[in-house]
């Protein structure tokens, strides 16, 4: 089996990432070239935009620079997983609902694409199936 079918197969394991985006960051992306899953995710367009000055740190929204396909297929695996979310017991649920609680809907579902961009490029650097306990801590 080549390294892609194997790589294509860990990402399947991934909630919120299905065929279509699985075989897209395949074929787009070589996450050798990224030292971290921010690069990576910074390169999508999923990190939140930087107005810093005199040490206050202010974030605004997403910068939207880089793929657009790729950042479009993340949210939208990222809206399927948050349309179940209620009915999650697991770390992911229990995530997903209390940062709900702070920062609505539309802003988890972007940070939860920007999460599954990150594990993704775990995922694919380390050739691992995904774990949900090491992912998604819960304090």
């Amino acid at each position: 089996m080549s390294s892609q079918q194997k790589a294509y197969r860990h990402l399947l394991t991934i909630p919120g990432v299905g065929p279509l985006i699985a075989a897209a960051f395949i074929s787009e992306v070589d996450a050798v070239q990224f030292s971290s899953g921010r690069e990576l995710a910074a390169w999508c367009g999923l990190v939140p935009r930087q107005h810093s000055s005199g040490g206050k740190q202010r974030l605004s929204s997403v910068t939207k620079n880089g793929n657009r396909s790729l950042r479009t297929l993340v949210i939208h695996g990222a809206r399927s997983v948050m349309r179940c979310m209620k009915k999650r017991d697991d770390r992911l649920g229990l995530w997903l609902k209390k940062l709900e609680a702070r920062r609505g809907f539309l802003k988890t579902t972007v940070a939860l694409a920007n999460k599954l961009t990150r594990i993704i490029w775990r995922v694919l650097t380390d050739s691992v199936d995904f774990n949900m306990s090491k992912a998604f801590s819960v304090s």
